[in-house]
């Protein structure tokens, strides 16, 4: 990583804390969150999702197995600034082809490293995740504080429209020899059976694939499309991608989706899943520090099994009486202009909402990351309830 130069972490609160720099040379403002991932930070820094954000990675090292062209999740990093315990300057991979300090230096993003992460992680669990500030050009605390409590909030922003994609595309690649195999389903069946309009609020490559693996000839569409230019399309079914930010700051798309359900089935994902709410009726608020992570347990209330799930999000559906959920209330439906809505599945660390599903109309939608990418691959099914659900409705 070359010459060590120092570098400062500011919280919107007056904390600091003094490491090294890494990455891309400058200064950088974003909501700070952590991740607690052991693996998978490539994928991370690619995940739209954290737009806006800047990631603490509690998992001490973190580049040991460097970057390689084929493990991204989009066309780029979006994340506002890299926090890490202990950057590898030297990674040990033969699929490796550069190490994290050049491909964040390659794409001019900012990090910090060498901070005592547990404590940031600590202190942003017990006071919240807040605006900070990296900097490796200002190291006056006090000037770069003021600087991260300038930093705009992501509460009723708009961030689709930074990382959606500018015009409609086909996505024909599957998993291929990567590709999870599911009890009773095969994986890469031959001929689409099914034709998917899959908007992009923020997608993650791994979620096309799967959506190919399962049969689907899959349309990307960007964010602001309308239900008529969704329809006019054709779809067996509509799919609503992750993505960034507070779903209140996206209107025009809770109007497409309210406009959709009940004309064709739609399975929604994280972003989406909140966005499905709001077009539902329900209600939507914001984490303390939010859900991110390979390892968060969800109980699915059908099979009773626990599910290790990929979570990254900062905001929640909240029940139908517009209360946080809480574990009592777990059996009770919601009633919505569509009919009865039942949570599905809940978060066992907070009893927030990670799934529902409409008991009237074709829909369903969960607040993790099926695809899961690099993993895990609890929830891979749920691919095949959707292709499930758009044979049923063809019937």
């Amino acid at each position: 990583m070359g010459q060590m130069k120092p570098a400062i972490l500011a919280l919107a609160d007056g904390t600091v804390f003094k490491g090294t720099a890494f990455g891309a040379t400058g200064e950088t403002t974003g909501e700070v969150v952590f991740n607690t991932a052991m693996s998978g930070y490539q994928e991370i820094l690619t995940d739209p999702s954290y737009r806006g954000q800047m990631v603490t990675m509690t998992y001490p090292h973190i580049g040991n197995y460097g970057i390689n062209p084929a493990d991204v999740e989009s066309q780029q990093p979006w994340l506002a600034g890299f926090i890490v315990k202990e950057a590898c300057g030297a990674p040990s991979n033969w699929r490796s082809t550069l190490s994290l300090d050049d491909y964040l230096t390659m794409h001019g993003i900012v990090g910090i490293h060498g901070i005592d992460t547990r404590a940031l992680t600590t202190h942003l669990r017990s006071h919240g995740s807040q605006q900070g500030c990296i900097s490796h050009i200002d190291l006056d605390p006090n000037r770069v504080v003021q600087k991260a409590r300038g930093a705009p909030s992501i509460i009723g922003r708009d961030l689709v429209r930074e990382v959606t994609c500018a015009q409609p595309y086909s996505w024909t690649e599957s998993s291929g020899e990567w590709g999870v195999n599911i009890a009773g389903a095969q994986i890469g069946e031959g001929k689409a059976r099914f034709k998917v309009v899959a908007f992009d609020f923020g997608i993650k490559y791994n979620i096309l694939r799967r959506l190919v693996d399962t049969g689907c000839e899959v349309t990307v569409v960007p964010g602001s499309t309308s239900a008529d230019d969704a329809l006019a399309l054709n779809p067996d079914g509509i799919f609503l991608s992750n993505g960034p930010g507070d779903p209140e700051g996206v209107p025009y798309a809770v109007q497409a989706v309210r406009k959709l359900l009940g004309k064709r089935p739609v399975f929604g994902i994280c972003l989406g899943h909140q966005i499905m709410g709001l077009a539902l009726g329900l209600h939507t608020y914001k984490l303390k520090f939010g859900h991110h992570g390979a390892n968060h347990p969800v109980l699915n209330f059908d099979t009773r099994r626990v599910e290790i799930t990929a979570q990254n999000h900062n905001f929640a559906v909240r029940g139908g009486a517009g209360t946080e959920p809480k574990a009592e209330d777990r059996g009770n439906p919601w009633s919505t202009p569509y009919g009865d809505v039942k949570m599905s599945h809940a978060s066992l660390n907070d009893d927030a909402v990670e799934g529902f599903r409409c008991l009237e109309i074709p829909a369903f939608s969960v607040q993790y990351h099926p695809e899961a990418s690099p993993g895990p691959h609890d929830a891979s099914y749920l691919f095949h309830r959707f292709t499930d659900m758009m044979t049923k409705a063809r019937t």
